[in-house]
């Protein structure tokens, strides 16, 4: 295995040392956090929430030893074993999959390693959260659907990794806080998007194939969102569909404002990356941290600009 070590900030006269180290994984020691992304080439997990993670880290002289399981939820597990291996005084923790990692969550739980989820949940174990309450963003895509969507409306729903437990809580909270609530409405089809673009397009592309009319695209992120506005410009079927995402991201800022999009729900990067951190500090002070929830926020049109 070849690693690539980075070491940041050498504190002068004393033995303090507070460094940033990325890569698959290395001699870690009992005073270094273990940062497990279940992939760094993701646009909102990996990239946003893993820079602002690494920015606030560097600012508070933490040591820190950063893994990438490139999707791999097995290299992921292999990634937190060796973490725990070698001692980690906590491991912050972007899962890969939420269910093959919670034997290794509690065999970090046995070593006395506090494990911190960032963003993405785990469906067992003993863990801490900085994150958001899922239920709440699809609670929001519901009351947006409910005001402006017509009687007798036909929608489909692009849902997360269905191994996420925060990917789950999104399809039911808006089954229970809209389909439950609209019986005119009807569900097409849904499937498991991964959370992917090319996913996405692929799956609406075959539904524009099939269904003559689709009136909406709720969708458990933005990347599955975007995929579906590219799979419906290209069918020329965009107009009068409205389609809906979770993240804020650039370009679904960009597509609310320009509207092909009718809303993304923002879910607040830089507060979750800095609860993360906040917690490890409270970890490395000898304090009893609890989760940090960040609240979401709905992005239409008529907002839009306050974000963009």
């Amino acid at each position: 295995m070849i690693c690539l070590k980075k070491f940041l900030g050498l504190i002068c006269g004393v033995s303090l040392f507070a460094g940033l180290t990325t890569g698959c994984g290395g001699n870690g020691g009992g005073d270094k956090i273990a940062y497990l992304c279940f992939d760094e080439s993701d646009t909102f997990g990996g990239q946003i929430i893993g820079g602002e993670f690494k920015k606030g880290a560097q600012s508070k002289g933490l040591d820190v030893e950063y893994y990438d399981a490139k999707g791999d939820g097995n290299l992921q597990i292999d990634q937190m074993k060796e973490a725990i291996a070698n001692g980690a005084k906590a491991i912050v923790l972007l899962a890969a999959d939420g269910d093959s990692i919670i034997p290794t969550v509690e065999q970090a739980n046995e070593k006395d390693i506090p494990v911190v989820t960032l963003n993405r949940d785990v469906n067992g174990g003993k863990i801490l959260k900085a994150g958001s309450n899922d239920y709440e963003a699809a609670k929001l895509q519901a009351e947006y659907m409910l005001k402006n969507l017509p009687q007798g409306a036909k929608i489909v729903y692009l849902e997360g990794t269905n191994t996420q437990k925060g990917a789950r809580e999104r399809w039911e909270g808006f089954k229970k806080e809209f389909l439950d609530k609209r019986s005119d409405v009807e569900l097409l089809d849904m499937q498991d998007g991964d959370y992917s673009k090319t996913e996405a397009m692929k799956i609406m592309s075959v539904w524009l194939s099939i269904y003559p009319k689709i009136d909406a695209v709720i969708c458990g992120n933005d990347q599955m969102a975007l995929g579906a506005v590219i799979a419906l410009k290209a069918a020329n079927r965009l107009a009068g569909c409205q389609v809906s995402g979770v993240d804020a991201v650039d370009d679904a800022l960009k597509a609310v404002a320009a509207g092909e999009m009718v809303q993304t729900i923002k879910q607040d990067a830089v507060k979750q990356a800095n609860g993360a951190v906040e917690i490890i500090e409270e970890i490395n002070k000898g304090g009893n941290p609890s989760d940090k929830i960040i609240p979401f926020v709905s992005i239409t049109k008529e907002n839009v600009a306050q974000y963009k």
